[in-house]
């Protein structure tokens, strides 16, 4: 038997498909430079870096970062928020997609069901700079909408949700699920256009309700979609937008407006502590390492296919 033939097969199938390997490259390019390089910046975590010594120049400190961290009120503090701000996006959040495309998926008429998906689309390509600054308007005490509704119909008391700690998480979680729920629903919309008309059809011959068709055909024909959505969701557990935080937060919520990217951005750009926030860094990636693998086995065990 000719060993040669299986690298002959592969240099063959590379030559014939040469251009797309081209048009390959600048993706692999991108995740090179930006992505893995700048791994090996991790190693300052483990440094007492200096910028005039360089990475590899700054002192060896070891662990004495990590104990920092630990021993930080502050950071068990911004730990807090930022796993409750993602635990509410992940209960509030992630159904909504679903159920948007759920809906639209039963609109027949294809002009409406267009117009609806642009009208839901179209905070997704606006600014938190600028989306910050409607929802700060609208749910202003003394002009914004949401207090003139609840006081001329419900009779309730201006209410100051930017400006209370318990009711800014809520606010924050809301405009959230506002800009990116409507461009969650694309990948749900497409999963259930791959699902074979006929067992609809099947199943209104045998009586099934609208809703049981939903329920024992389009859920599960969209549920390997869900499943690695939610995996990839559980890869940003530990991250916070901060676009979105600094928009939205305030001096009077930072007890609960106060997140890692906003610890990182003032700890460590502000006031050059880089092998702090470097610290703090690397605990976030292994931390959303362990979730993805963990979510990843789980997901697996009842018996959809992972990420691997």
């Amino acid at each position: 038997m000719d060993k040669r033939k299986p690298g002959a097969a592969i240099v063959r199938r590379f030559v014939r498909d040469r251009h797309l390997y081209l048009m390959l490259l600048p993706v692999i390019g991108y995740y090179l430079i930006f992505k893995y390089a700048p791994m090996a910046g991790e190693i300052i975590a483990f440094k007492d870096y200096r910028f005039v010594d360089g990475i590899f120049g700054s002192k060896w400190v070891g662990l004495r970062h990590f104990r920092m961290l630990f021993e930080s009120t502050d950071f068990w503090r911004v730990l807090r928020n930022t796993l409750l701000l993602n635990v509410y996006n992940l209960v509030l959040g992630f159904p909504v997609p679903i159920l948007l495309a759920l809906l639209l998926n039963e609109v027949r008429r294809e002009w409406y069901k267009k117009t609806m998906q642009n009208l839901l689309y179209l905070p997704h390509f606006i600014s938190w700079a600028v989306l910050g600054g409607i929802v700060i308007a609208m749910l202003s005490p003394s002009t914004g909408v949401v207090n003139m509704i609840l006081h001329n119909v419900f009779g309730i008391e201006p209410v100051y949700f930017m400006a209370s700690s318990n009711w800014w998480p809520f606010a924050y979680t809301m405009s959230g699920i506002w800009r990116e729920a409507g461009w969650g629903t694309v990948l749900y919309l497409a999963a259930m256009a791959s699902i074979d008309p006929q067992l609809y059809e099947a199943a209104k011959i045998d009586g099934a309700s609208k809703l049981r068709q939903i329920w024992h055909i389009t859920l599960p024909g969209i549920r390997s979609t869900i499943a690695i959505l939610l995996i990839l969701r559980m890869g940003q557990f530990m991250d916070v937008g901060l676009e979105q935080t600094l928009v939205l937060q305030n001096q009077s919520v930072l007890d609960v407006a106060d997140v890692i990217s906003t610890y990182v951005y003032r700890v460590g750009l502000q006031n050059a502590s880089y092998s702090y926030t470097t610290a703090l860094g690397l605990f976030q990636s292994v931390i959303a390492l362990i979730l993805v693998v963990t979510v990843n086995r789980l997901i697996r065990a009842f018996g959809e296919r992972g990420l691997w």
